[in-house]
């Protein structure tokens, strides 16, 4: 191909189009990937602390019960009583705290995958948008480059033609002879 022809520049453009859509779906793969393990991720930690939550909500309310129970006895059990108390305090602190980032991990979760599907639909415009563009480039190519350049030739074709007929010897009377057919004898 010759550089100076139009096609080997709709040729190149077309390359360089076609490389940017495979580095765009590349990059939509690897997000849709990270995405994907990160909610994996997610759920299963959700999965492994349902259970110690609600073990440790059952822990509470039997060391709540115990609490009761302990202060209904006589003052001999007030030392335990104490123990008791303390020990629901710092269970209770510690299942607030295991809701609370629970919590937080739920709204990470939520707020990748948001931040995920605003990246894709991102990705998804700006291909259309290529798209758009690769296609009017296309067509203002082929209808302000590739047909006037068509007809330019067609008629340089024309006009060397008829120059070729203009310039072209006189033909021979056709009553004359050739030296060579005089030679001729049949």
């Amino acid at each position: 191909m010759n550089p100076n022809e139009p096609l080997f520049w709709l040729v190149i453009i077309t390359a360089l189009i076609a490389v940017s859509f495979v580095m765009i779906a590349s990059a939509m793969v690897a997000m849709a990937v990270f995405v994907n393990r990160a909610v994996k991720s997610v759920n299963r930690m959700e999965e492994r602390l349902a259970p110690l939550l609600t073990r440790a909500t059952a822990l509470s309310e039997q060391g709540t019960a115990i609490a009761v129970q302990g202060r209904q006895i006589a003052e001999q059990f007030n030392v335990m009583s104490g123990h008791l108390s303390t020990a629901t305090m710092h269970l209770s602190e510690s299942t607030a705290l295991i809701k609370e980032e629970v919590r937080g991990l739920t709204m990470l979760a939520d707020e990748t995958a948001d931040m995920a599907r605003e990246k894709v639909q991102m990705v998804s415009r700006a291909i259309d948008t290529t798209h758009e563009r690769v296609t009017t480039t296309t067509e203002f190519i082929q209808t302000k480059v590739i047909e006037p350049a068509r007809e330019l030739a067609a008629i340089l074709a024309g006009l060397r033609r008829g120059l070729e007929v203009l310039v072209a010897p006189a033909p021979s009377p056709i009553n004359s002879t050739y030296g060579d057919e005089e030679m001729f004898i049949g």
